[in-house]
Parts: C-alpha cells; structure tokens; sequence
C-alpha cells in the first residue's frame, strides 16, 4: 500500500476512497501525534474547521468534527473559506490545529483533508507518517467535561480579509476586474476583498450550489473569463480554484498570465522596494525557461525545487527568504502568508498595476515564455529512469541540440507508472519534434511487459 498523505494532504474520491471512517481516524490520529509532540501543552487544545463548498465536505466535515471532539479538542468551525483562510485563522486563533476539507481544483467527486500545525504550517512529512501510522490504534477516550466542545465562527473569516487587505498599499480604484471564482470557496470573500481595495468588479462562477465547483471554471478552464474579460471591457480577469490557494489571470486581450509570469512580476516589484530577501526567488523545475533568464536579467537569483508547493514552502523557510511559487498558481508570500494564497496573490499583482500605472501585459512582457511540450509516457518503469544509459544519451544529445536555447526534464510521476517528458525550445515545432523522439526513446527503453 502506497503513502496515505500525498503532496497535499489525503485526496480521494470522496465516499469511495475519502470516506467518513478515515476522516474520523486521521483527526483522532492527529490529535494524538500533534498532543505527544508536544503542540497541546499546559492547555486545552484547540482545531480549526473549514472547507470549501464540495457536498461531501458536508459529511466529511461531520466526521473530522467528531474524531477531534471525541480526542477532547475544542473545535472552532469557521464554514466554507479558502484553504489559506484556515491557515491564517489557525494563527490568528491561538489553534493547535487546523483542518481544511477540499480538493482544490479536482473535479467535484473528489475531496481531501490538509493539516496545517500550530502557526498555521502545513505537516513535515515526519508528522504525516506518524499520523497514517496511528491511525486505528487503541486509545484511552476522554469522558465526561475532557471531550472536545464545537462552536460556530462562520465570522472569523472577517479577520482574514482585513489581513490581506491590509497588506497592500495602494487603491485599486480605477481597475476593472472580472474575478472567476470557481464555484469554489472564494465565491463570497475574493470579490468583496477586491471590492473593499477600491476596485471594479465583475464575478463570474460565485455561485456554488455544492456541486458546480471547478466544473469547467476557474484556474484550470479560463475560456470563460477570457469572454467576460473582453465582453466588459476590462482591464484584467483573476482566476481561482476551488479552495483558492492559487491565482491565474488574464491580461486585456485575454491572453493567459501563468504563475511564472505573476512570480516574476512580484519578484522584480519586491527587488526593487528592498523586500526581496538576498534578491532570491524560489521556483519549481517546471518553471519555464523564460522566466528563468527574466530573472537572470533583473540579477534575481532563482532556487529550483521539486513540484509542489510545499516543496517551494520548504525551501523559502530554510533559507529566510519571502517569495516563491508555481507556474500552476500558487504563490507564497512569506511576509503575509504561510502558504499559497490566491486572493493575496491578486491583490499584489493588481497592486503593482495600480502602482505603476502600467498594464498587466506590460508587466508581464518581462517574461518572453518559451514553447513548451510536455508528453506523459505510461506504462513504464518508472525507477529505471536514471539506471538507462540509452536514455541519458538521448537526454544528452537532446540538451546538445537545444543548447541556451531550451532544456529538457524528464520527471518520474510520484503515483503512477508514467514519466514526463517535458521540452523547452526556442519554437514549438523543435520542442514537439525533441519531445516526440525522447519519448519514444523512454517508453521503448523502460517499457513494463
């Protein structure tokens, strides 16, 4: 059996894999660990509950309640919130715990449960393990006043958006913004937080009925706020995923602004305001090599990491520095954040608009993306990769072909038997042309029979 905790938490197709029972066991699991390391000392020990607008968050949510309460942790329900609005309330709330209940931006069947620890950090794998190897175990069950008490405070999420709003300074008057929302958890708080900034709002997919979440909207599927972009007139569109975590846009034109771009745009605005720690950036080996020589030219130093934004998390703390992110969306602000957060991260970018008066493709010309080619090869063995001489010299004299003007990575999927065969190139005909031959080459040598 594989590991239960992923990159992002436990995540499964809700009632089949993501059951009731396990929601139940983790918390219990959880409580106990986070207790004997210590997180519940001299106190009565306090979690944090929210979750996006899934229809099973609405059971799951019930059974998290009960493992935690029947541990004897008092819990704090703050409704349906973004991912990053539980980690900051778990903070700002004094809470030894926080648990958020969504998929982020899965198709609505899935759902998944995320730890965020005392401060509002998300688990050390450590932690996760020790959790998974609890879980189940026999224990000694509070009675009596020691069970845990629930409580509603569907209006703590008020304090988080004066935190965000807070953290910019400058009005956003005189901006258009059309905000897809997802269907998801930012539906009611990103529009009114934009709102509050003093921009001009137009919301599309802020309607969640339980069911409609990520359903071809947000982060993942931006045909529709590329239309109200150009249908209003406005002057940029922001897009979320269902627990909000990540920011994508949209210029005027409609043309897609990805992570790389948003990551560099508030890496030079940071640099060049003196709050860019050592004038570094931390990205992930899939950010595109655009962004890379962007970075080079602003004398930004870039620290690659694994994909996954905790990876990106790690890195930023280990090394004191305050930016960071992914091409996917998810950027890290460490001086107002302790992890991704896609409303935050909306609110700076359209800050250096207003701030600079120029436009988000302007800003965004700072990154010229070279055409990328990414090809999944199935079916393979996965941990031959770095064993086949036959591929290393295919890597090899594909990097010598490409030279400074393209790369090549060839990355093992974590949970299946699939490696990706990604290529850089200065056109999209010599990147789909490398990518082709390399994977031929990676599934004839690592073919499973």
């Amino acid at each position: 059996m594989g590991r239960l905790f992923g990159t992002d938490g436990v995540r499964g197709l809700a009632n089949r894999e993501l059951t009731a029972e396990l929601a139940l066991d983790l918390s219990v699991a959880a409580a106990h660990v986070l207790g004997e390391t210590g997180a519940f000392a001299g106190h009565r020990p306090k979690a944090v509950v929210g979750r996006d607008g899934r229809a099973s968050g609405e059971f799951l949510e019930a059974a998290v309640v009960a493992g935690l309460a029947s541990a004897g942790v008092d819990v704090v329900l703050v409704g349906v919130v973004p991912t990053p609005t539980v980690a900051f309330l778990t903070d700002r709330l004094g809470a030894d715990l926080g648990v958020m209940l969504s998929a982020s931006h899965n198709p609505m069947p899935d759902n998944g449960i995320k730890f965020f620890s005392r401060g509002g950090h998300k688990l050390e794998d450590a932690l996760e393990d020790a959790i998974e190897q609890r879980m189940q175990e026999p224990w000694e069950r509070p009675i009596g006043a020691a069970v845990g008490r629930v409580h509603r405070d569907e209006a703590a999420v008020q304090q988080y958006m004066e935190h965000v709003l807070a953290s910019i300074d400058v009005s956003l008057d005189g901006l258009h913004v059309v905000v897809d929302c997802a269907n998801g958890a930012a539906s009611l708080v990103s529009p009114a937080v934009l709102r509050a900034a003093g921009a001009d709002v137009t919301a599309i997919h802020a309607s969640p009925d339980g069911i409609n979440i990520n359903d071809n909207c947000g982060s993942t599927h931006l045909a529709d706020l590329v239309a109200a972009v150009r249908t209003n007139g406005a002057d940029v569109g922001i897009a979320h995923d269902g627990d909000a975590d990540r920011c994508l846009a949209v210029d005027a034109s409609g043309n897609e602004i990805d992570g790389d771009h948003i990551l560099a745009i508030l890496a030079k605005a940071m640099a060049d305001a003196g709050q860019l720690p050592s004038r570094t950036v931390v990205s992930t080996v899939m950010a595109n090599l655009g962004f890379k020589k962007a970075m080079k030219a602003a004398d930004i130093t870039v620290i690659e990491t694994s994909v996954g934004d905790r990876y990106v998390l790690e890195a930023m703390r280990a090394q004191g520095l305050a930016l960071g992110g992914e091409q996917s969306g998810h950027v890290v602000m460490l001086m107002h954040a302790t992890t991704g957060d896609g409303l935050l991260t909306a609110l700076h970018l359209l800050a250096q608009m207003a701030r600079t008066g120029q436009s988000l493709a302007d800003l965004a010309a700072a990154v010229t993306k070279f055409p990328q080619v990414l090809i999944n090869v199935r079916d393979v063995d996965r941990t031959a990769l770095e064993q086949s001489d036959e591929v290393k010299t295919a890597v090899l004299r594909a990097r010598e072909q490409l030279g400074d003007s393209g790369r090549v990575l060839l990355r093992p999927s974590g949970t299946e038997p699939v490696i990706r065969v990604m290529v850089e190139a200065a056109t999209l005909e010599q990147a789909q042309e490398i990518s082709k031959e390399l994977a031929e080459i990676v599934g004839s040598a690592l073919r499973v029979s």
